[in-house]
Formats: structure tokens, C-alpha cells, sequence
């Protein structure tokens, strides 16, 4: 069985006027249950609490964003959470609410029981539903947006396919109210598009197309086929599995050597490092090379911060840039102590090493 996650964001879900778009639930609902009963596992990400809640509660003084965040997000969440329990009933299939943080991925630990939890429930044939617990995710505890969650949900879920549903048709090659302008039906996962893509934030969400090309590369590089849609679309799911060619989309091939589920947790950790290890570039040319090469103390010029074994580390070239994230084999005043020595255990391990 095929398994495929599907994340639905605040622009399809919301109406001009702000409020929540029943009728698109609906639709997307129908598509969901259409793709478990050809032969797939379905796991669903998606966004709208925030819209849910401002539908609610009319307030009459003013709050800043944070609180305007935890508020809406608690109210919207149970109404819906409820509305697909009610769509979903109308099919018989059972649902379950996942509620998730950035923090929650941050040591293996915590990454594998989340793993399990969802693993279970579609073992059971219950269909998981992930959002950010926004009511205690803030500022640099939040994931980017939804985006960056489903990736890692993907990621974690070892997911065949990857589904980022939006408001456009997929990535232009240009300006997208030119008329000469079309969309890139594929795209390797190798290959940088920042010179397509707009700048611009969705009005409802706190993403953009960077963010989704972003996400869509990195998990297409761990080996998950990866599409980015127009949700208001009518079937679009449908049509993506039945009727590839002739429905816009952008596509992401994967990667054919995928790495391993180790490494696919850490090359989404980049932003749980406890610290910086820099090397010179005797070092840096060895990672970068296609030899499968740990890091050894010996090529490292300095380490900042405090972290302890076992804690995720940035290695940075002699620029300065971020070239690899990693799982230190050592603590932050241990490795100090040991910088340029040869013959001793490495710092990161190539099992435990993931190149940017």
C-alpha cells in the first residue's frame, strides 16, 4: 500500500472573506476517501484553525500577534477538528487529531514516539490529522509554516508521495499574471528555482512559494515524489493519480539513492542545533566529496557553543556557511579539547552526517 500525505493550506481553506470554505473541506474530504479506497495510506496536514477561531469570536479591543495566535488556534482547532469528523463520519472513517511542535522533533526520541502514534493509527485504519499546537508554538518554537511540518511529516512517515496543495496551479517560470508565463511541470531535486519564485506570503498563512520549493527539494532529496497543486481545483487529487500529464502541477522527482531515516530526521534538525563546528577546507573538500567521509577532530578550526553527545551540530565551511548537519559523537568541551588531534573517534559520523 501506497502512502501519501496531503497538506491543505489556510488559502484553500479560506474564503475572501476570512471565514472557513465548507464546501472546499467537502471536496477535499471526498478526494481523501477516494484515495484510501484505491490502495493508499493517507495522512492529512492541515491548516485553518486560525480562520475557524476568527469565525467564532468577535473581539473589541486589541491583542498582539502571539496572543492573537494562541487564541484563535485554541478555539479554531476544536471547531475543526470537528467539521471533519462530521465529513469523514458520512464515510465511515475514523479520524485522529495530531498536535504537534517544532520542539517535538528535536531529539529521536521524541521524533520515533510520534512516529509509532501515527504508525498505529493508520496500522488501524484511522486516517491521522497534524497541525501545529499553535497555542504553544511561538516565535523561534514555530515551524516556518505547515509547509515545513508536512515535509517533516513526510520525511518521518517514510510517505511515498508528498501533496502541497495551494492557491496556484504550481511553480511559474516567471511572473505569474504574464501571459507568456508557464508553469514547470518538473523539476529534479537538485535544482534551484529561486529565480522563478515571488517573494510574496500567502494572505491567510505565513508561508510562501519559497518555503514550498524549499520543503518540496529537500524531501524530494531524501527520496519522496513530491507535487505542489491548486487545491481549488475541482478532483485535484484524483486527477494528480489518475490523470498526471494533463493536470497542472509541478512535480518533484525524487532523488533515486535516497538517505537513510536517520539521516532524513536530521537534515530537517538543521534549525535544533546546539551548536557550530567550523573546519578548513581540507575538511570541507572531504565531506563535499562523494566518498562517504565522518568528520574528524583533526579538520576542525573551532566549535561554538554548548552541547552535550547526541546533540545535533551546524559544520560550517571556512566562510561560514552551513555545509552539513550532524550528530555530535562528543560534547562541546570535549571536542575542544581535541581539536586537530588525529586518531581518534570522529566528531560526526558519515551514518550520522547529512550534506546540504
Amino acid at each position: 500500500m501506497k502512502r501519501i500525505v496531503v497538506k491543505v493550506g489556510s488559502n484553500v481553506l479560506t474564503r475572501a472573506d476570512g471565514k472557513l470554505d465548507i464546501t472546499r473541506m467537502s471536496a477535499i474530504v471526498d478526494q481523501l476517501v477516494w484515495l484510501r479506497g484505491h490502495g493508499y495510506e493517507v495522512i492529512l496536514v492541515s491548516s485553518g484553525s486560525m480562520a475557524a477561531g476568527r469565525d467564532e469570536l468577535r473581539i473589541d479591543h486589541k491583542l498582539d500577534s502571539v496572543s492573537q495566535r494562541q487564541l484563535y488556534s485554541a478555539l479554531g482547532q476544536v471547531k475543526l477538528i470537528g467539521l471533519y469528523y462530521d465529513l469523514f463520519r458520512e464515510y465511515d472513517v475514523h479520524i485522529g487529531q495530531v498536535l504537534t511542535m517544532k520542539e517535538s522533533f528535536s531529539t529521536r526520541g521524541e521524533y520515533l514516539n510520534q512516529r509509532a502514534c501515527m504508525n498505529v493509527m493508520l496500522e488501524n485504519g484511522v486516517i491521522p490529522i497534524v497541525n501545529e499546537n499553535d497555542t504553544t508554538s511561538i516565535t523561534e518554537l514555530m515551524f516556518t509554516d505547515n509547509d515545513e511540518l508536512a515535509g517533516l511529516v513526510a520525511s518521518m512517515m517514510a510517505a511515498d508521495a508528498l501533496v502541497i496543495l495551494t492557491n496556484v496551479d504550481g511553480i511559474y517560470n516567471g511572473n505569474p499574471s504574464d501571459r507568456n508565463t508557464r508553469i514547470i511541470p518538473m523539476v529534479n531535486y537538485d535544482r534551484d528555482l529561486s529565480e522563478y519564485i515571488q517573494t510574496s506570503k500567502s494572505h491567510f498563512g505565513r508561508g510562501g512559494m519559497i518555503t514550498k520549493a524549499n520543503i518540496a527539494r529537500k524531501v524530494a532529496d531524501e527520496g519522496i515524489k513530491v507535487f505542489i497543486a491548486n487545491g481549488n481545483t475541482d478532483n485535484i487529487l484524483v486527477e494528480l493519480v489518475e490523470r498526471p500529464q494533463q493536470t497542472l502541477h509541478t512535480e518533484f522527482r525524487p532523488n533515486p539513492n535516497p538517505t537513510t531515516q536517520v539521516k532524513k530526521w536530521i537534515a530537517h534538525s538543521e534549525s535544533f542545533a546546539k551548536g557550530v563546528v567550523h573546519v578548513n577546507a581540507k575538511a570541507c573538500a572531504a565531506l563535499e566529496s562523494e566518498k562517504a567521509t565522518s568528520l574528524l577532530l583533526v579538520g576542525v578550526t573551532a566549535v561554538d557553543g554548548d552541547f552535550e553527545e547526541g546533540d545535533i551540530i551546524n559544520i560550517a565551511d571556512p566562510s561560514g556557511n552551513t555545509i552539513a548537519i550532524g550528530r555530535s559523537a562528543y560534547s562541546s568541551d570535549e571536542a575542544r579539547k581535541n581539536i586537530g588531534v588525529h586518531d581518534i573517534r570522529p566528531l560526526v559520523h558519515y551514518d550520522y552526517l547529512y550534506m546540504e
